[in-house]
């Protein structure tokens, strides 16, 4: 199974989709990994709670392009309420110690938990995630304005 996980990380590494930037984005956000030295930049275009698009640009290792990439597919056209507890779900999960059940509701992203093992890298994997959380509490605040 877990040569499985690691096909598909690698593949969304090797072609990543959503990759670039949005011309005209709701709300943007850029964050670094202090540990690696990555950045991760992601757009993000809402229509009301809707993720209507979303893309990014990033200098990070497999795992953290990978993550970036499966997000893209995973958040457009959800609502920002339900990526907001999607967001905090894989945290738990990629942070969980090696040997717990696996949140099969989180998809694709299980995958990400062969990096149990390697909590370091756990950063990467949730680099692309925490960027996508900033630009949402943006587009959050400015609504409360």
């Amino acid at each position: 199974m877990s040569d499985l996980y690691h096909e598909a990380i690698l593949d969304h590494y090797r072609r990543p989709h959503g990759r670039g930037a949005l011309a005209e984005p709701d709300a943007s956000a850029t964050k670094a990994n202090p540990l690696c030295g990555e950045t991760m930049h992601v757009d993000v275009a809402i229509e009301g709670d809707l993720i209507r698009d979303i893309r990014f640009e990033c200098d990070a290792c497999a795992i953290g392009r990978a993550s970036a990439s499966m997000m893209t597919d995973l958040v457009r056209g959800r609502s920002v309420t339900e990526i907001t507890a999607f967001i905090a779900r894989l945290r738990r999960f990629v942070t969980s110690k090696p040997g717990e059940p696996d949140d099969l509701e989180l998809g694709p992203l299980v995958a990400f938990g062969i990096i149990r093992r390697t909590p370091a890298r756990a950063a990467c994997a949730l680099l692309p995630w925490e960027t996508l959380a900033e630009a949402l509490a943006q587009t959050l605040s400015l609504e409360v304005s």
